[in-house]
């Protein structure tokens, strides 16, 4: 490894300026919080497509959108609590809509509370 700095590449402003230093993070810096809700919005984000919600035109692949859901609901479930309503709230409306999602874009629905997280969640309808 080499003791320069690594530097953003081609970011010289119109000025000529030389690039800035890119600044590390230490995710020992990052709150908890942040963190959990990061990849709470990775696996929303991720799921949502999935589910064939994206802007791109993609079909919906229920079998990965049934994966990333579960996944979602398990941190949704065993963080809530931690986390406390004023942020478990949101992720918990989040969760419910892409269960519902998921429910409408199935040829088959599963059975009430046999959808993808309803066995942590409960029956979403």
């Amino acid at each position: 490894m080499t003791d320069t700095p690594q530097t953003t590449p081609s970011t010289a402003d119109s000025s000529g300026t030389e690039p800035t230093p890119l600044e590390a993070l230490d995710i020992g810096d990052v709150p908890a919080v942040e963190v959990v809700l990061t990849v709470a919005m990775h696996l929303m984000s991720a799921a949502a497509v999935a589910c064939g919600l994206g802007t791109d035109g993609r079909r919906a692949d229920l079998a990965e959108a049934r994966i990333l859901i579960a996944a979602l609901a398990g941190l949704v479930t065993s963080a809530a609590p931690l986390l406390g309503s004023m942020h478990a709230a949101p992720l918990r409306d989040g969760l419910s809509s892409l269960q519902r999602a998921f429910r409408e874009a199935s040829l088959m629905p599963d059975a009430p509370g046999m959808g993808p997280g309803e066995d942590l969640t409960g029956p979403v309808y």
